[in-house]
């Protein structure tokens, strides 16, 4: 496996990281690699954001919103 050194993060940064990590029993090495996984790594069950638009009701048209 590969590693990753992250440099010059900001104090509270790591403190957010550290809290988060114990919130979710894990270490702070795992809830890096975590967050990282989750956010970078494509979720098939995902959906874009033009498929929840397109499953949204239809409710009228913008005059709903006229407040003149």
């Amino acid at each position: 496996m590969r590693q990753l050194l992250v440099r010059d993060l900001e104090e509270e940064v790591v403190d957010a990281l550290k809290r988060s990590a114990a919130a979710n029993g894990r270490s702070t090495e795992a809830e890096h690699r975590e967050i990282l996984r989750a956010h970078l790594v494509v979720r098939p069950n995902r959906r874009s954001f033009k498929e929840v638009l397109a499953e949204m009701p239809y409710f009228g048209d913008d005059d709903l919103f006229d407040v003149r």
